[in-house]
Protein backbone atom coordinates (compact mmCIF):
# COMPACT_ATOMS: atom_id res chain seq x y z
CA UNK A 1 0.00 0.00 0.00
CA UNK A 2 1.36 3.65 -0.63
CA UNK A 3 2.51 5.30 2.29
CA UNK A 4 0.21 7.24 4.27
CA UNK A 5 -2.98 4.93 3.38
CA UNK A 6 -4.03 2.61 6.13
CA UNK A 7 -3.32 -1.28 5.44
CA UNK A 8 -6.43 -2.98 4.47
CA UNK A 9 -6.26 -5.18 7.69
CA UNK A 10 -5.95 -2.18 9.84
CA UNK A 11 -9.30 -0.41 7.89
CA UNK A 12 -10.64 -3.98 9.03
CA UNK A 13 -9.91 -3.65 12.47
CA UNK A 14 -11.36 -0.03 12.82
CA UNK A 15 -14.81 -1.23 10.72
CA UNK A 16 -14.90 -3.93 13.56
CA UNK A 17 -14.00 -1.06 16.41
CA UNK A 18 -16.93 1.28 14.94
CA UNK A 19 -19.63 -2.14 14.94
CA UNK A 20 -18.75 -2.52 18.66
CA UNK A 21 -18.99 1.19 19.24
CA UNK A 22 -22.26 1.15 17.52
CA UNK A 23 -21.00 4.20 15.42
CA UNK A 24 -22.38 3.53 12.32
CA UNK A 25 -21.77 6.36 10.45
CA UNK A 26 -17.91 6.24 11.28
CA UNK A 27 -18.32 2.80 9.85
CA UNK A 28 -19.92 4.16 6.81
CA UNK A 29 -17.67 6.71 6.50
CA UNK A 30 -15.05 4.00 5.87
CA UNK A 31 -16.56 2.71 2.63
CA UNK A 32 -16.19 4.95 -1.07
CA UNK A 33 -18.78 6.78 -2.18
CA UNK A 34 -19.24 4.15 -4.74
CA UNK A 35 -18.92 1.16 -1.96
CA UNK A 36 -20.81 -1.61 -1.72
CA UNK A 37 -22.03 -4.80 0.53
CA UNK A 38 -22.71 -7.61 -0.81
CA UNK A 39 -24.93 -10.32 0.60
CA UNK A 40 -24.24 -13.78 -1.48
CA UNK A 41 -26.63 -16.09 0.74
CA UNK A 42 -29.41 -13.23 1.48
CA UNK A 43 -32.48 -15.10 0.91
CA UNK A 44 -34.72 -13.55 -1.64
CA UNK A 45 -36.76 -10.83 0.27
CA UNK A 46 -33.47 -9.65 1.47
CA UNK A 47 -30.90 -7.06 -0.86
CA UNK A 48 -28.64 -9.33 -2.23
CA UNK A 49 -26.07 -5.54 -2.99
CA UNK A 50 -26.20 -1.95 -1.08
CA UNK A 51 -24.25 0.47 -3.25
CA UNK A 52 -23.10 3.80 -2.42
CA UNK A 53 -22.82 5.50 0.77
CA UNK A 54 -26.44 7.50 1.05
CA UNK A 55 -27.89 3.21 0.07
CA UNK A 56 -25.22 1.80 3.22
CA UNK A 57 -26.47 4.67 5.73
CA UNK A 58 -30.00 3.72 5.15
CA UNK A 59 -29.33 0.32 5.62
CA UNK A 60 -27.16 0.03 7.85
CA UNK A 61 -27.73 3.02 10.20
CA UNK A 62 -30.20 1.03 12.26
CA UNK A 63 -28.37 -2.11 12.78
CA UNK A 64 -27.80 -1.71 16.60
CA UNK A 65 -31.48 -1.70 17.37
CA UNK A 66 -32.00 -5.34 15.82
CA UNK A 67 -28.95 -6.56 17.05
CA UNK A 68 -26.66 -5.63 19.58
CA UNK A 69 -22.85 -7.11 18.83
CA UNK A 70 -20.65 -7.09 22.32
CA UNK A 71 -18.40 -8.89 20.68
CA UNK A 72 -16.15 -10.18 17.50
CA UNK A 73 -14.32 -13.83 18.30
CA UNK A 74 -11.87 -15.48 16.62
CA UNK A 75 -11.10 -12.86 13.78
CA UNK A 76 -8.73 -13.88 11.40
CA UNK A 77 -7.48 -12.02 8.98
CA UNK A 78 -6.10 -13.75 5.46
CA UNK A 79 -4.05 -11.82 2.81
CA UNK A 80 -4.76 -12.71 -0.85
CA UNK A 81 -2.53 -12.47 -3.78
CA UNK A 82 -4.08 -9.32 -4.29
CA UNK A 83 -3.43 -6.49 -1.41
CA UNK A 84 -6.13 -4.64 -1.75
CA UNK A 85 -8.01 -7.69 -0.50
CA UNK A 86 -8.42 -8.95 2.88
CA UNK A 87 -10.33 -12.37 3.73
CA UNK A 88 -11.98 -11.87 7.29
CA UNK A 89 -13.66 -15.04 9.60
CA UNK A 90 -14.93 -13.89 12.62
CA UNK A 91 -18.22 -15.00 15.03
CA UNK A 92 -20.25 -12.14 16.24
CA UNK A 93 -22.21 -12.57 19.74
CA UNK A 94 -24.27 -10.47 21.60
CA UNK A 95 -28.39 -10.32 21.80
CA UNK A 96 -31.20 -10.06 19.45
CA UNK A 97 -32.48 -6.66 20.56
CA UNK A 98 -35.99 -6.69 20.23
CA UNK A 99 -36.18 -10.21 22.15
CA UNK A 100 -32.83 -10.23 24.56
CA UNK A 101 -32.15 -13.83 23.27
CA UNK A 102 -28.53 -14.38 22.92
CA UNK A 103 -27.18 -13.91 19.12
CA UNK A 104 -23.72 -15.58 18.23
CA UNK A 105 -22.92 -16.15 13.95
CA UNK A 106 -19.99 -17.01 12.43
CA UNK A 107 -19.19 -14.70 9.29
CA UNK A 108 -16.70 -14.66 6.35
CA UNK A 109 -15.87 -11.45 4.37
CA UNK A 110 -14.16 -10.85 1.36
CA UNK A 111 -13.35 -6.99 1.40
CA UNK A 112 -11.94 -5.42 -1.37
CA UNK A 113 -10.61 -1.61 -0.68
CA UNK A 114 -9.20 1.31 -3.01
CA UNK A 115 -7.55 3.78 -1.46
CA UNK A 116 -7.62 3.08 1.84
CA UNK A 117 -11.14 2.51 2.25
CA UNK A 118 -13.42 -0.46 1.66
CA UNK A 119 -14.99 -0.62 -1.94
CA UNK A 120 -16.68 -4.03 -1.77
CA UNK A 121 -17.33 -6.05 1.12
CA UNK A 122 -18.79 -9.55 0.32
CA UNK A 123 -20.61 -10.45 3.72
CA UNK A 124 -21.48 -14.19 3.57
CA UNK A 125 -23.39 -15.44 5.98
CA UNK A 126 -25.97 -18.55 7.25
CA UNK A 127 -29.25 -16.75 6.96
CA UNK A 128 -31.12 -19.61 8.24
CA UNK A 129 -29.16 -19.47 11.34
CA UNK A 130 -30.10 -15.70 11.07
CA UNK A 131 -33.93 -15.94 10.52
CA UNK A 132 -34.26 -18.57 13.19
CA UNK A 133 -32.07 -16.00 15.89
CA UNK A 134 -34.67 -13.36 14.89
CA UNK A 135 -37.76 -15.50 15.25
CA UNK A 136 -38.92 -13.50 11.54
CA UNK A 137 -37.54 -11.76 7.96
CA UNK A 138 -34.06 -12.01 8.56
CA UNK A 139 -32.14 -8.80 9.14
CA UNK A 140 -28.26 -9.31 8.55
Amino acid sequence: MPSGRPAPSDVFRSAVDLLLAKDMEGFIALFTEDGVMEFPFAPPDRPHEVVGTSALRGYLIDYPSRLDIREIKDLRLHGTTDPGVVVAELTATGFVTATGQPYELRYVAVVTFRDGRIARYRDYWNPLAVQELLAGPVAS
